[in-house]
């Protein structure tokens, strides 16, 4: 058999190979150097070929930075976050997708207007705003939403539930509208409709988009450096910082440390792989 030589599809594929290369240069080269020992860094420098390999990195990163402590702060924050970010984004998808009402269109804008505002530019009115909110003291120990794990999980529903809403309203338009009808038919109420006819229909963007607000609320940073005050109630993210020294940083048991950080994101996506990528082909093939 001849195959005919197209210099556009050869060229497209060594650009595609280059970027998959570029993009895992990093985290290869941390594997690789989490891998080291920081005498031989140091004297050999981390451009070099390794005198030997060991996993003692990841063993002093698992102990000293603590954490298994700061996964469960973690936890305790990003699976409450994810859970109600999902349920009343599709809620409000639901009611902007299958009602027509006057303000429809404003209120689906609304909610995607969010997603433009830069999280930075409000940090500091949202900083005093939760230093002058009182809540229960069995839910902040401090008294109100600042240094409250409650805090976190509120500012990342406020900013995840736009893109959610935008993504599942559109998907929601794609479901046939006869199913509603027949379940109206049998009896069935609003929120029975939701629940039982249009929301196992979203299953796989439902998990595109627990894959990817996963990541993100695991990830984030920034909030927490700003809203937490107390250690120990830091998320894993922050971790890292107990394995810089004041005067000394052994960058060889950082990048242990962060590939162990990162572990939990992989196995999310690993095991949601498949609805992930049905979630992100989803609408592809109508026409």
């Amino acid at each position: 058999m001849r195959f005919a030589f197209r210099p556009g599809r050869v060229a497209l594929h060594a650009f595609l190979v280059l970027t998959c290369l570029a993009t895992l240069a990093p985290l290869l080269w941390a594997l690789y150097a989490s891998l080291r020992t920081y005498d031989d860094t140091s004297r050999n420098g981390y451009f070099s070929v390794a005198e030997s390999l060991t996993l003692d990195n990841f063993a002093a990163a698992w102990t000293r930075a603590d954490l298994p402590h700061y996964y469960l702060n973690t936890l305790v924050v990003t699976v409450p976050a994810l859970v109600l970010v999902l349920l009343l984004s599709s809620m409000v998808a639901y009611g902007v997708s299958r009602y027509a009402f006057r303000f429809n269109l404003v209120l689906l804008m609304l909610f995607t207007a969010g997603n433009l505002l830069p999280q930075q530019v409000i940090v500091t009115p949202l900083y005093r705003l939760y230093l002058l909110t009182p809540v229960p003291s069995w839910l902040s120990d401090s008294g109100v939403l600042l240094d409250s794990r409650l805090g976190l999980v509120l500012i990342h529903v406020a900013f995840q539930s736009g893109f959610c809403v935008f993504v599942l309203s559109n998907y929601m338009k794609a479901i046939p509208r006869e199913l509603g009808e027949a379940a109206r038919v049998d009896g069935a109420g609003v929120f029975r409709q939701y629940w039982q006819v249009v929301l196992p229909l979203c299953r796989p963007a439902l998990a595109a988009l627990a894959t990817l607000e996963f990541t993100w609320i695991y990830n984030d940073f920034l909030w927490a450096l700003v809203l937490i005050q107390t250690g120990d109630k830091m998320p894993v993210t922050s971790a890292l910082q107990n394995l810089r020294g004041t005067f000394f940083v052994d960058n060889n048991l950082v990048a242990a440390g962060s590939l162990l950080v990162a572990l939990p994101t992989l196995v999310v996506f690993f095991t949601l792989q498949r609805q992930f990528i049905g979630g992100l082909t989803l609408g592809s093939t109508k026409g």
